[in-house]
């Protein structure tokens, strides 16, 4: 009798213990809706069953629906080949181009290989150069900081997919100038496996104190990333950018000067968060077109004459990494190697904001830079 209770007791807490799991399972898959349920065992059960389980899955809108099903597709839908691809410059400027002689020297005797798109937002350009003569788009009125800056990079985008060999995209201001030769800047985007779409993080004032819950339930406040305005597509994230409407209206609606008190711009927000939210890995989180921020003004610095050198260029040309600080009291500063189909190389090909007074040192110095 006595061995036979002895082997009764570890039978007991065995049934015991499976009794008890399978009631937590049972809870975990089907948690107690009523307030009485909650507390058979303790006051926080509830609570702690609640942060075991995964938050529920939002039930999408028909437009959010629509909207995924259409960006899916596009991402997998194969790249159209073609026999001559090219890079489209798609320039938003005020006017005409300061730097149109030294862009000249920059596209000379690579015909067929590019495409020019001017979208002037004041008054027709007067042109020097035969390559952007008739290059004009139907352009619109741009204000600084508001939404007409995006409508005005979509109108390029919409323009310069009428050719289909168009293949990359390339947006550039008039302060613009390119820091390499023409056949380095079409070896690096025509061979490129992702977009130059700068995107990053930051917790501060200028970044995530921007958002507004306005932006939910489409664009959460984890997903929301800040990144310069110049951009360079592949021609698949070109398409999906004009097929966007209902998180570029957003970001129309709740994205502008003045919003809840704070000063929110939608071309240093948009795309960085789209792309972060949709396709990640097939962007670069910096961009090809260097920016100096280093005086932390409203505007980057600007390259006078007596800024300008062959050193410069130099300088420019060999940064290798990506430099990103926040706007918060910390200023945490993050440094990433630019990488290219999983090489490190230089991250830049054009730099801004240089003034027009710079361009005849910039053509002489051009055929010396180049070669670099």
């Amino acid at each position: 009798m006595h061995r036979r209770s002895h082997l009764k007791k570890p039978t007991w807490i065995i049934i015991l213990v499976s009794l008890v799991c399978v009631f937590l399972v049972v809870v975990y898959i089907y948690p107690p809706r009523d307030s009485t349920a909650c507390y058979i065992f303790s006051s926080s059960s509830c609570q702690t069953f609640s942060r075991w389980r995964p938050p529920p899955e939002r039930e999408l809108s028909d437009e959010e629906i629509a909207a995924r099903v259409v960006i899916k597709n596009l991402l997998n839908t194969p790249s159209i080949e073609t026999k001559n691809p090219k890079i489209a410059f798609m320039f938003l400027s005020p006017g005409s181009l300061a730097f149109e002689r030294l862009w000249d020297k920059f596209f000379q005797g690579h015909e067929g290989k590019f495409s020019i798109h001017i979208h002037a937002s004041k008054v027709k350009p007067v042109h020097y150069s035969h390559y952007f003569q008739n290059c004009e788009i139907h352009s619109d009125k741009v204000d600084w900081g508001k939404i007409s800056m995006v409508d005005a990079e979509k109108r390029l985008l919409a323009n310069a997919l009428k050719d289909p060999d168009n293949q990359h995209f390339v947006l550039l201001s008039d302060s613009c100038v390119p820091l390499r030769s023409f056949e380095y800047v079409y070896s690096y985007l025509i061979y490129t496996d992702v977009s130059f779409i700068d995107s990053f993080e930051d917790p501060g004032p200028h970044g995530n104190g921007r958002y507004s819950d306005h932006m939910l339930p489409e664009v959460e406040k984890k997903h929301f990333r800040k990144g310069a305005q110049w951009f360079t597509l592949k021609r698949q994230h070109a398409i999906i950018v004009i097929a966007d409407s209902l998180y570029y209206t957003k970001f129309k609606d709740y994205c502008r000067p003045g919003m809840d008190g704070r000063n929110c711009y939608a071309y240093e927000h948009y795309l960085p968060t789209f792309f972060h939210m949709f396709d990640p890995s097939g962007i670069a989180n910096w961009s090809v077109t260097h920016v100096d921020w280093s005086e932390r003004k409203w505007h980057p610095k600007s390259y006078g004459l007596k800024d300008v050198s062959l050193q410069l260029i130099k300088n420019l040309t060999s940064i290798t990494e990506s430099v990103h600080e926040t706007s918060n009291e910390k200023r945490v500063t993050t440094i990433t190697p630019c990488m290219w189909n999983g090489m490190n190389r230089p991250c830049y090909l054009f730099a801004r904001k240089f003034l027009p007074e710079t361009l005849n040192t910039m053509i002489n110095l051009y055929s010396s830079y180049t070669t670099i």
